[in-house]
């Protein structure tokens, strides 16, 4: 009785083993992912803000700076009547 108290304690062991083995592999698989797309979002995000900084030196000017400022104080009928129709 004590024999096949060892086997299976041993086929157990090597059960456990495995299992374990997986959910590491699981583990390690999933932090490889995260750590390369981050790496393309980093690449991508750093890309993007020097788009922009080059844009706006080309520009001559932020081109969101007169956005939300509050500085247009006509309707589009006066400014079409204004500026498109001279």
């Amino acid at each position: 009785m004590n024999i096949i108290k060892f086997i299976l304690g041993a086929i157990g062991l090597v059960f456990v083993g495995m299992l374990l083995l997986w959910v590491l592999g699981w583990i390690g698989s999933l932090l490889s992912w995260v750590f390369w797309i981050g790496l393309l979002g980093a690449i991508g995000y750093g890309g993007w803000k020097l788009f922009t900084k080059i844009e706006a030196k080309a520009l001559g000017s932020d081109p969101h700076a007169g956005i939300g400022r509050g500085d247009i104080n006509m309707s589009w009928d006066e400014y079409d009547k204004k500026y498109l129709h001279k």
